[in-house]
């Protein structure tokens, strides 16, 4: 009976692909969750809080606590880049200020290497965000396009708003806990819609789905190479992205997207476990192993 169903779960991903719509449309609205049987639901998810979606439509296909707040870490990054990417001009010159660095030290953020004085494009400071989820690039990039953190914060919030999350807000554009550990929050329902909306955009897809990015030294910048956070991208046939993120009171988060056999799943787990990333990824591989239908599964990766 259960082989029977999946092969029904295939079918309908294979209709969910050929009359999804295009890569531009509007996020689906509200959470709509499929009428899956009980017994089909994933096993050994640690993450209270999970969504998996089909990333064509956005239709949920199995979610906990779809509609709880709770703290995103750095997945709020993904926002960040999302205001800095809208904004265009991916070419204009950064300069790393002071503050972007001694600020992600005084919170022992993570890191992108990056001194006072380095200037940078924003595209560069793009993946130094993305890759090693360095807050000082988050910190750079706001300061620039904002201008001014508060300005770009508020940037940030307006887009949540014009996407339709409306249990998310921003406080810092790195997902550090400025000024407390809840101030940034959102829902595993409303990421799975922002990482929908960023994918969307093929510059933050090839950003995302590298798993490590050279910079050589410049007039104004030293030799930086950064690597990806995201071990699903190493582990996981036909990942294609998005981004980790850990606090104390987040947990350890994963945004990820894959694809096998032309079917798209797109999902997020929040609070895998206090500290260890590797939970978080496992989690996201079984939510995925569930999620790509067998008959579909053993077709060409992409």
């Amino acid at each position: 009976m259960r082989t029977y169903v999946r092969v029904l779960l295939a079918a309908l991903a294979g209709i969910l692909v050929v009359f999804a719509p295009t890569a531009v449309a509007a996020p689906v609205p509200g959470s709509s969750q499929l009428p899956f049987p009980l017994t089909l639901q994933p096993d050994g998810i640690q993450a209270p809080g999970a969504a998996l979606a089909e990333a064509n439509t956005g239709a949920i296909l199995w979610s906990r606590a779809p509609d709880t707040r709770v703290p995103i870490a750095s997945i709020a990054k993904v926002m960040t880049a999302v205001v800095v990417l809208e904004s265009g001009d991916l070419e204009r010159p950064v300069t790393v200020g002071q503050s972007a660095v001694a600020d992600t030290a005084a919170h022992g953020g993570s890191t992108a290497d990056l001194v006072p004085g380095e200037v940078l494009t924003a595209r560069q400071l793009l993946y130094a965000m993305m890759l090693p989820s360095g807050c000082d690039a988050a910190y750079a990039l706001a300061e620039a396009y904002g201008p001014g953190r508060a300005g770009f914060v508020a940037k940030m919030n307006a887009t949540a708003r014009r996407l339709g999350m409306p249990n998310t807000y921003f406080s810092d554009p790195s997902g550090l806990p400025v000024p407390d550990d809840f101030s940034t929050y959102s829902t595993p329902a409303e990421l799975v819609r922002l990482g929908r909306h960023a994918m969307n955009h093929p510059v933050f897809r090839e950003i995302v789905k590298s798993e490590i990015y050279h910079q050589p030294a410049g007039p104004g910048n030293r030799d930086h190479v950064w690597e990806t956070t995201n071990g699903l991208l190493r582990e996981y046939a036909g990942t294609t992205g998005i981004k980790t993120g850990s606090t104390n009171a987040a947990g350890t988060c994963l945004l990820f997207e894959a694809s096998r056999g032309g079917q798209r799943l797109i999902g997020v787990v929040l609070n895998s476990s206090p500290d260890d990333l590797d939970a978080a990824t496992a989690d996201a591989k079984r939510i995925m192993d569930w999620g790509f239908v067998p008959i579909l599964s053993s077709l060409p990766i992409g």
